[in-house]
């Protein structure tokens, strides 16, 4: 690759580079590593420096709220919100352990079809889950809590709780907390028949004060889980002292390391989706992963929309903070979309040689694996893969040609990703 000669203090897409060393320039002291325009704009976007405070969710005036953030802790590790007593967000999501399971597909309860997800970066996605099912970070700490795999509890059950235990945090941060009618101990609109029965037995007005109730406590786990973050990694050190014209500095990566970066940004095609200080579009792909059960294959993001759309809390609901003006992201959804049929979101990269297996339901085991699956890229069991094939109409993409080495040196880069998890004290 052509290097090219930077002046002292030119800027790159509005950010301050202080030097790229000329092939062959002499220098003082030269980089190792010499990177052209293009590319320093590149990296200077991965920065993890670069994703800055996240923008306060308009659906959740709680987010920013340490109150909040202290309930939302307790909630996140009480056990108490599940059927069996036994299950709480943190059996899935372990803080000593990457905010997740190291399971192919979760377990609560019961056993998932998806695998866990981690806390950090989820807070600035505009769609969670795998499919994306949910539009905040609230929203989405609610759908376990109720799901019969998960924690497999009720609302009117989770309100008591509340009563019972976090009347005087809760108060802090919500105001009152409702009376709970003596009638109905377990009730749910998306529980057993017998659950389901007795919610519908309520008064409208009583369904809507646990509702609220149920809506706050996501409120505060997000208040929570917001504050989880990946900390700095090799990778943002290396790109710090790139841009700084540092040489020693860009010693804290391996020779190998760098020509992975470079594949990363090349031909291997990695950065297409895996873009920004988070290392993800955000967006939803079909790239032909197998599904887990061949006979019944998950559609994805297909079925997805439906439910977001018709969610209770989503960012247009009753119980969001949001002016409808503000839920741009669900006011211009895409519907009946063919390219959503078996599609997924991108996860974020960070700390991805940490959390084996991979993909939605854990198919694949190691990272090579990963990177061999996007070279051989398989026809989709369902819907269409967005990978470039031989023998494909012109336009429609790439080929992802890696040899072996290749390989091997993207799977060493993706290790300099790694970092601390920053969470609350």
């Amino acid at each position: 690759m052509k290097a090219l000669g930077i002046r002292a203090g030119m800027a790159l897409a509005g950010v301050p580079v202080a030097m790229a060393i000329a092939a062959g320039a002499a220098t003082p002291a030269a980089l190792r590593d010499a990177w052209v325009p293009e590319d320093l704009q590149t990296l200077t976007a991965m920065q993890l420096t670069q994703a800055g405070p996240r923008p306060v969710d308009p659906s959740n005036i709680h987010e920013r709220s340490s109150n909040a953030a202290s309930l939302g802790r307790a909630l996140f590790n009480d056990p108490r919100l599940s059927r069996n007593g036994r299950v709480s967000c943190a059996s899935c999501h372990a803080p000593a352990a990457q905010f997740e399971d190291g399971r192919p597909v979760g377990q609560g309860i019961g056993t998932g079809k998806r695998r866990t997800m981690p806390v950090m970066g989820a807070a600035g996605a505009p769609f969670l889950f795998w499919d994306g099912r949910k539009d905040s970070l609230w929203s989405q700490a609610l759908g376990p809590m109720e799901d019969a795999a998960e924690h497999g509890g009720n609302r009117m059950r989770f309100a008591r709780i509340m009563r019972a235990h976090y009347a005087t945090q809760y108060e802090q941060v919500f105001g009152p907390l409702p009376a709970m009618p003596a009638l109905a101990r377990d009730a749910s609109p998306l529980g057993t028949r017998d659950e389901r029965a007795a919610w519908a037995a309520l008064p409208p007005a009583t369904q809507q004060q646990v509702n609220r109730v149920f809506a706050n406590m996501g409120k505060a786990i997000a208040a929570y889980e917001s504050r989880v973050r990946y900390g700095p990694s090799r990778f943002d050190r290396y790109v710090g002292a790139t841009l700084a014209a540092d040489p020693r500095g860009q010693d804290v990566l391996s020779v190998q390391e760098v020509r992975g970066l470079r594949l990363f940004l090349g031909k291997g095609q990695c950065i297409t989706c895996h873009n920004g200080p988070m290392l993800s579009d955000h967006a939803f792909h079909n790239t032909g992963v197998p599904p887990l059960d061949p006979a019944r294959p998950d559609r994805g993001r297909a079925d997805a929309v439906p439910k977001l759309l018709r969610d209770e809390f989503n960012c247009l609901g009753p119980y969001s903070d949001a002016k409808p003006e503000q839920c741009g992201e669900l006011n211009f959804l895409a519907q009946n979309d063919p390219a959503h049929l078996g599609a997924f979101r991108t996860p974020s990269l960070r700390n991805v040689a940490d959390r084996a297996p991979y993909m939605h339901a854990g198919q694949i085991k190691t990272l090579q694996e990963v990177v061999r699956h996007y070279g051989e890229a398989p026809d989709a069991m369902v819907g269409h893969s967005e990978l470039a094939r031989p023998g494909d109409a012109p336009g429609h993409g790439q080929l992802i040609r890696l040899s072996p080495q290749d390989v091997e040196d993207l799977v060493a880069f993706l290790g300099t990703l790694s970092g601390a998890v920053d969470q609350p004290r």
